[in-house]
């Protein structure tokens, strides 16, 4: 009798512990990207799987050290953190990268912790600037109506950072809006699994003249 309650007592513990078994593989062939931010550590977990684009653009931004000294710019609690356009003095940062055509359409959901592209008022205008959804955001996705955002990663680690800085205090500065009143920094953006990318990374195609096919074998 008390062999077979413990048991029961350790059915739950095994259920997860086969959970994590089978789910740790998954997330190790998934790009974790580290935000060291001015209030704390934020690990990004992408899906190059659902949003090829979207990913591809965001960590070759990574790598080019983009986002390294960037603020989150635009802070509303309850709803998200955004970065990835300016310095802490407001001063725009460009990026040279292209457009990057909206995914939003992926079956993703602007959730709690979910990473969604910001763009302007075009579908297809996303580049470098980012934001980290502070609750769930239906109104963000896609629908009949409207084009949505696409979300390309969630927050794996590093939820309270996120709380916290949604919670600061925030004003106008210039023309802008919901700006922190003290910067909060993006003090590097890491890639932490170099390797899993390499392997998911889009191959550039060989521009390589190509070899000529003598006369006699080509077809009339």
């Amino acid at each position: 009798m008390y062999g077979k309650t413990n048991f029961k007592r350790l059915v739950p513990i095994i259920i997860t512990l086969a959970f994590l078994l089978f789910s740790l593989p998954t997330m190790a062939e998934k790009p974790l990207v580290l935000l060291t931010t001015e209030k704390g550590e934020i690990t990004l977990q992408l899906f190059p799987e659902l949003a090829p684009k979207s990913v591809f653009g965001f960590l070759n931004l990574v790598e080019d050290f983009h986002y390294d000294g960037l603020i989150f710019h635009r802070v509303i609690e309850d709803f998200m953190i955004q970065s990835g356009g300016y310095t802490f003095d407001m001063t725009r940062r460009e990026s040279t990268a292209p457009d990057i055509v909206s995914e939003a359409s992926n079956g993703l959901q602007n959730k709690r912790g979910t990473v969604a592209l910001a763009r302007t008022s075009d579908p297809n205008s996303a580049r470098a600037q980012f934001f980290i959804n502070h609750r769930n955001n239906p109104s963000l996705d896609p629908d009949s109506k409207q084009a949505g955002y696409t979300v390309f990663g969630e927050v794996i680690s590093g939820m309270p950072v996120v709380d916290e800085i949604a919670k600061v205090p925030t004003g106008s500065f210039g023309d802008y809006q919901d700006v922190p009143k003290e910067p909060i920094r993006i003090l590097s953006a890491k890639l932490l699994n170099p390797i899993v990318w390499e392997k998911l990374r889009p191959r550039k195609l060989s521009f390589e003249r190509p070899i000529p096919v003598p006369r006699d074998r080509l077809i009339d």
